[in-house]
């Protein structure tokens, strides 16, 4: 999720080329390739083939209006295991993974002594493991972090042989009900839970979350049937591939960091509001790395805090405008864009706490001009995750 460079890799994990599974799939299809996250990733998709017409506005529309595939097999799929494995992964993330059964999955953070965000990330309870997903530019110096500071006696496996699908938009589920097999139904996951089917044989772990405030699923499968499966699902009338630049502007109006830009080593969790990434009962409690910074913010309050901005006019506000509040700098915007389902701009930023409340009106600074902006409630749309009937 994050256009940073890798860095601090050891030499013997990184490898010399790091090429997509669906690499030669994306350009079939019309992908226009970019840089991102150590890969060539598609931004967007053209041709006559498509459903949608192609163009980074019209997936937007139609993963908000049917179902978009999104190939996210940059991002990092690790196994940790061993008699030890749950303490370990708790002294370094601030989650309680007593409560997280088998076949649940839940957002967590991995962060510095100093409470800074290496990474947030996905934690999922296997019957044997818990599988972690991890950010794509990130994910080896996360192996890194986790391997000095795992016991001896924990296992870490990195699944490189593992693509990984995500399917999202309103008819995502009808579209993947009509090929899943497994020991329940399709309909028996709910949001934040997983698990095990097969899609014309293929064994694959399925999870209902994702990455665009629509309901949707995350579909981690056998790199070697990465082809086989996208191919099947983009032949259904609800579903198109949708490239990088639709999955910024969904995540933007859903109001999610994007790592890297929203979140980093210099940013906190309290700062950034994601206090749903630190497990109540460990606030107080402690024992995991970088509490003593995050309990002194959550007793203290944090100096600056994310927020989100709804923007006047047609001018978007790109990362690194200035926020001011009169003549007063109190902060930068992190993240911004034109939001295609609302029709104007749209950002997240990091400003002055005094200044975070809703309603408070502010100024970007944008090409020497300044654009009125008011903090708004994120998501900026409303989210459709499903929860059960």
């Amino acid at each position: 999720m994050s256009e940073d460079t890798l860095e601090d890799i050891h030499p013997d994990d990184m490898p010399e080329e790091q090429v997509l599974p669906l690499d030669a799939w994306h350009r079939a299809m019309g992908g226009r390739m970019v840089d991102f996250a150590g890969y060539k990733m598609p931004i967007q998709y053209a041709g006559e083939h498509l459903k949608h017409g192609g163009g980074i506005v019209a997936e937007h529309s139609w993963t908000r209006e049917y179902a978009g595939l999104f190939d996210v097999s940059h991002m990092g799929q690790l196994l940790i295991s061993g008699a030890g494995a749950e303490a370990a992964l708790e002294a370094l993330l601030p989650i309680d993974l007593s409560t997280l059964e088998v076949g649940m999955q839940r957002y967590s953070l991995l962060l510095n002594e100093d409470g800074g965000v290496l990474d947030d990330l996905m934690v999922s309870r296997w019957p044997d493991a818990f599988y972690l997903v991890v950010n794509g530019a990130t994910k080896w110096d996360d192996i890194a972090h986790l391997r000095e500071h795992l016991p001896y006696d924990v296992t870490l496996n990195h699944l490189e042989d593992r693509a990984l699908l995500a399917l999202q938009g309103p008819e995502a589920f009808a579209a993947l009900d009509r090929h899943v097999e497994g020991e329940y139904p399709l309909s028996a996951l709910v949001f934040m839970k997983f698990g095990h089917f097969t899609i014309g044989g293929v064994g694959m772990s399925i999870s209902r979350s994702g990455y665009t405030g629509e309901d949707g699923f995350e579909i981690s499968l056998p790199a070697a049937d990465a082809e086989k499966i996208a191919t099947l699902l983009c032949a259904e009338p609800e579903v198109e591939p949708i490239g990088l630049g639709a999955r910024d502007s969904l995540r933007l109006e859903a109001g999610l960091p994007l790592y890297g830009h929203d979140l980093d080593p210099a940013t906190d969790p309290v700062s950034a509001r994601l206090l749903f990434g630190l497990a109540k009962s460990r606030r107080e409690t402690g024992g995991w790395m970088g509490h003593a910074t995050c309990a002194k913010m959550l007793a203290e309050g944090s100096p600056t805090k994310r927020v989100g901005l709804k923007v006047e006019g047609k001018m978007p506000a790109r990362e690194g405008a200035i926020v001011f509040a009169g003549d007063t700098e109190i902060g930068r915007v992190t993240s911004g864009g034109f939001s295609p389902t609302l029709g104007y701009p749209i950002a997240m930023a990091y400003v002055l706490s005094d200044y975070a409340q809703k309603g408070t009106e502010l100024e970007i600074e944008v090409r020497k001009k300044r654009l009125e902006a008011a903090v708004t409630p994120m998501p900026f749309v409303p989210t459709n995750y499903y929860r059960g009937e």
